[in-house]
């Protein structure tokens, strides 16, 4: 019997040992050597028995396939740029994952690009991805490389399939993965609206976010419906950060009248605004509704546990990863796909005081 892959004993044959080859798997597991490749790079056209029986078969002859020579022999290199504008916001946690094991069921591995606000990194991973380091690339940062969130600028020439995710870029030709956010605002201005609240605050994202652009018009939508009159100097000015929901928390403890809601549209300013609020005395919801939008991990176990939109960010990444195999394997796909959210009610909301 060949040596394949063992160490050498003393005492043992001084035929030279050589490394596990392609064909050691296809013969152990009773398949091809295609079957073998097809396993390693597009396991999804590969049965599930079939795929048991190469990797039980890989681990046994301890085959270690060349990545390299994958690559050369099919112009790919099976993996996938996920561009992020902010590693550091828990929101992207549960995306990542999604994301993350959908490629690896199909075979590819993923690079994350934090842009963090820097024009250099944008200008890095744009050529990176231009030199077809990558197969493809999802989208989370709102906007094409080259070009600004309002379209401004030029795209630069990337011929890979690219998929937007989360923050759709208008005009840009690419499948978009996304949430209806106006429709989701909309649900909870009016749910608020519902229990008896008539002033109700909003703490707004970046002005230059289409996201924020939506959740307004759902803001001024439920206003709207539930007969309530749009007044600007309820909009308070936010980034989606826990920071700036502190800030607008000050800003409404600094307020002689105050609304008896606040509608937050983001997580992380809803609990920057509570601790603020309750800091100066103010009961949550008592004294004050705060509400939010997203559903991190944090909102169930803050204090009180938060109202809040439910995003189905797992979902989310996994319908965006799907979309680029399928665009990266010659297979047709829907250009918008929009997962439906939740209204989740808990315990910072209740109806304002008689």
């Amino acid at each position: 019997m060949d040596e394949i892959g063992r160490k050498g004993r003393p005492g043992a044959s001084s035929t030279p040992l050589r490394a596990a080859r392609i064909q050691d798997v296809a013969r152990l597991a009773d398949v091809s050597t295609a079957t073998v490749s097809r396993a390693l790079a597009t396991p999804d056209r590969v049965s599930p028995e079939a795929r048991a029986r190469v990797l039980e078969a890989i681990a046994q002859t301890g085959y270690v396939p060349n990545p390299a020579a994958r690559t050369l022999r099919s112009q790919k290199t099976f993996m996938v740029l996920v561009v992020l504008p902010d590693l550091a916001n828990t929101f992207f946690s549960k995306i990542l994952r999604g994301i993350e094991e959908t490629l690896f069921d199909a075979g590819y591995g993923m690079i994350i690009s934090d842009l963090d606000g820097s024009p250099e990194k944008e200008a890095h991973f744009a050529a990176y991805t231009a030199a077809g380091r990558v197969d493809g690339a999802i989208l989370l940062n709102g906007h094409l490389f080259g070009q600004s969130r309002d379209g401004k600028g030029t795209p630069a020439k990337i011929n890979i399939p690219l998929v937007a995710l989360c923050e759709a870029i208008p005009n840009a030709g690419i499948p978009q993965i996304e949430i209806d956010n106006r429709a989701a605002a909309r649900q909870m201005t009016r749910y608020l609206a519902s229990l008896g609240h008539a002033r109700i605050a909003y703490v707004s994202g970046p002005a230059e976010n289409v996201l924020e652009h939506e959740r307004f018009q759902g803001y001024r939508d439920g206003l709207l419906a539930a007969g309530l009159s749009f007044d600007p100097e309820l909009v308070l000015s936010g980034d989606f950060t826990l920071e700036s929901g502190v800030r607008a928390g000050q800003e409404l403890v600094a307020r002689a009248e105050r609304p008896t809601a606040v509608f937050c549209t983001s997580d992380e300013m809803a609990i920057g605004a509570v601790r603020t609020l309750r800091s100066a005395g103010l009961r949550v919801p008592e004294d004050i509704s705060v509400a939010g939008f997203d559903d991190i991990e944090f909102a169930a176990a803050a204090q009180p546990a938060l109202t809040t939109i439910h995003q189905p960010r797992r979902e989310l990444g996994q319908a965006a990863a799907t979309v680029l195999i399928d665009l990266l394997q010659g297979r047709e796909t829907e250009k918008r796909i929009r997962l439906k959210t939740e209204l989740v009610v808990r315990d910072s909301v209740a109806p304002p005081r008689a």
